[in-house]
């Protein structure tokens, strides 16, 4: 079985979101989302409009993704990437090369971002009522 890894904070989540997972699912035969903890998104200066659990409530409910566990920190990658066997790791080509380092481990791929829809943009359409 190839197993997938991705990561993110998936608040609000869009079919941009959806296209990544799915394109991450037909990599391997088995996603896992590891899914910014509150905790975690403060520490990167975030703060999400669902709370973890909520978001990884929505995860679950997707049939791409097949496990979701938390993302505490970010030196986490590599030991994630042992413990759950990860054959391909799969980001978003805005992160492209900053996870090169995991080419040690598995193979490392970064997917093109759907280029009209993001979490920020919903955000800012909202708080200027604009579609």
């Amino acid at each position: 079985m190839k197993r997938v890894i991705t990561y993110g904070t998936f608040d609000l989540l869009h079919y941009g979101h959806i296209n990544l997972l799915k394109r991450a699912k037909q990599l391997g035969d088995y996603l896992i989302v590891a899914l910014s903890t509150d905790e975690f998104n403060k520490i990167k200066g975030k703060e999400s409009y669902f709370s973890y659990e909520q978001r990884k409530l929505l995860l679950e409910a997707i049939k791409y993704v097949d496990e979701v566990i938390p993302e505490e920190n970010w030196d986490q990658k590599i030991n994630d990437v042992i413990s759950y066997k990860i054959d391909v790791f799969v980001m978003g080509d805005d992160w492209k090369g900053k996870f090169d380092f995991l080419k040690d481990y598995c193979e490392v791929v970064y997917l093109p971002r759907t280029p009209e829809i993001s979490t920020t943009k919903i955000k800012s359409d909202i708080q200027y009522n604009i579609k």
